[in-house]
Formats: C-alpha cells, sequence, structure tokens
C-alpha cells in the first residue's frame, strides 16, 4: 500500500520546510491537527488535591503551560509566590519561559537537558533540602523522576496542575489517510473519545516517543513506524526515510 496522505496529531510547526520538501519529492499531502490541548487546572478542581502552595519551598517543571497554571493557581489562592523559590525546569527552553511571571536570577533557576537525571544532578546536596512540588499533567501517570526523589529520600509531592483536554476530531475523514502520526498517550484516547468503534484496518501507524507507544499497543493497534531513532531523530526524518524504502 502506498502512502499518499498523511495525518500528524500536533499543530502545525512553525518550519514546515521539511515537510513541504518531503510532500514535494514524495508525492504526498500531509496535514496537521492536534488530537488535544492543554489546560490549566481550575483553583477548584487544584483544591481537591489538598495541596499548599505555600509549604513548597522549590517547583519541578517541565512545560509552558504548568508554569502559566502554577502561577494562576498561586494567584487564585492569594499565595504571593517568595523570591527565595527555587525552580527546576526540565530544560532551557523552558526555564527561559519564567521570565513572563518572575525576574529571571540565575541563582534561583535551574534547567536540565530534558531527562530526570540532569534534574537530579542540579539539586545534588546543596538543594536536597528543599521541600518540592512536581509539577505534573497526570496523577496516573508518574514522572520518571519520583522514584530517583524517593532513592535519594527528596522530600517532594506530585501535583496536577494542567490536564488534557480532547479536540473535536469529528471533522476529519480518518479514512482518507493512510498514515496517523501520535506522538502522546492523549492521542490516542482522544482518538478513541472522538471514534469509540474506530478499527485502524489499513491505516498505517507511526509513533514519536517512547510513552505513546505502549498507549499505542495497548489500545490493540499496530505500529508500522517508530521515532525517534539514531537514523531519524526526528517525525519528518523518519517519514523521509519511511517513503523512500516504500516508495
Amino acid at each position: 500500500m502506498s502512502i499518499s496522505k498523511i495525518l500528524i496529531s500536533q499543530s502545525t510547526p512553525s518550519n514546515l520546510a521539511p515537510y513541504q520538501g518531503i510532500e514535494q519529492k514524495y508525492g504526498v499531502k500531509i496535514d496537521f491537527f492536534p488530537f488535544f490541548k492543554i489546560e490549566g487546572l481550575s483553583s477548584r478542581e487544584f483544591r481537591s488535591q489538598r495541596v499548599n502552595l505555600s509549604e513548597y519551598t522549590a517547583v519541578v517543571l517541565s512545560s509552558r503551560a504548568a508554569i502559566d497554571s502554577y502561577f494562576q493557581l498561586c494567584e487564585e489562592a492569594r499565595f504571593k509566590v517568595p523570591e527565595t523559590m527555587k525552580y527546576f525546569c526540565s530544560t532551557e527552553l523552558v526555564a527561559t519561559y519564567l521570565q513572563k511571571h518572575i525576574v529571571f536570577r540565575k541563582r534561583k533557576i535551574f534547567s536540565g537537558d530534558g531527562t530526570p537525571e540532569s534534574i537530579v544532578k542540579l539539586i545534588g546536596s546543596k538543594h536536597k533540602g528543599e521541600k518540592f512540588l512536581i509539577a505534573t499533567s497526570d496523577l496516573n501517570n508518574i514522572p520518571p523522576i519520583c522514584p530517583i526523589f524517593e532513592q535519594m529520600g527528596i522530600d517532594y509531592t506530585l501535583a496536577q496542575l494542567v490536564k488534557s483536554v480532547y479536540q473535536d476530531l469529528h471533522q476529519i475523514d480518518l479514512s482518507s489517510y493512510d498514515m496517523l502520526v501520535l506522538y502522546n498517550r492523549s492521542d490516542v484516547e482522544s482518538l478513541f473519545h472522538n471514534f469509540p468503534d474506530f478499527k485502524q484496518g489499513n491505516l498505517k501507524i507511526a509513533s514519536y516517543g517512547k510513552l505513546v507507544v505502549k498507549a499505542i499497543q495497548d489500545a490493540g493497534l499496530d505500529i508500522e513506524l517508530q521515532a525517534p531513532n539514531p537514523e531519524a531523530p526526528s517525525v519528518s526524518k523518519a517519514l523521509e526515510l519511511y517513503l523512500e524504502k516504500n516508495k
């Protein structure tokens, strides 16, 4: 079965050049449509977790949405975040976003390389005594940093600050696509939320990221293409190699 039309479950990227190159070279059509969006929890939803934001001296953040929600919830709780608060961010990009809410000071803002180990290294013995709040989007999906914190005896609390909200996918004719690229467990959940009787049929599914693989397999779907991998660090490169091999 040849591939002529691909749906990617993401918003249209700012850099379309790699995908436009694929379209021109292989004669395929690539569409983008996000299957879900991230929203901050309301103060009412957050209160149900019985987490007192003022009790924590450090916070671990892994997304811009979590940052926005954290400061919004603090404001609604009438908690003025002290200047002594320490922020441990998954990446430099996330850390830089803090400038939207606070004066950027290197002495209290730390950024990792995207791995939990990098955050733990930043904490070291110097900050081990802090009381940490770890922001998450789903309390049922324990972040990989939690077991490491437990091993090190670091005092932490897991708190959901944001949630996934399914998009309405009924405007999409899935039967017109030959391949679907999924990135997140919420992509899979949104797919079946919108189409409870969804059957894969001849639709080829590509996964990007390790976490979505299990969700796809648990849903009884077959994976045709997995990325990233050593030869294809990006979705565009993975698609290019796949189409070249199967043209």
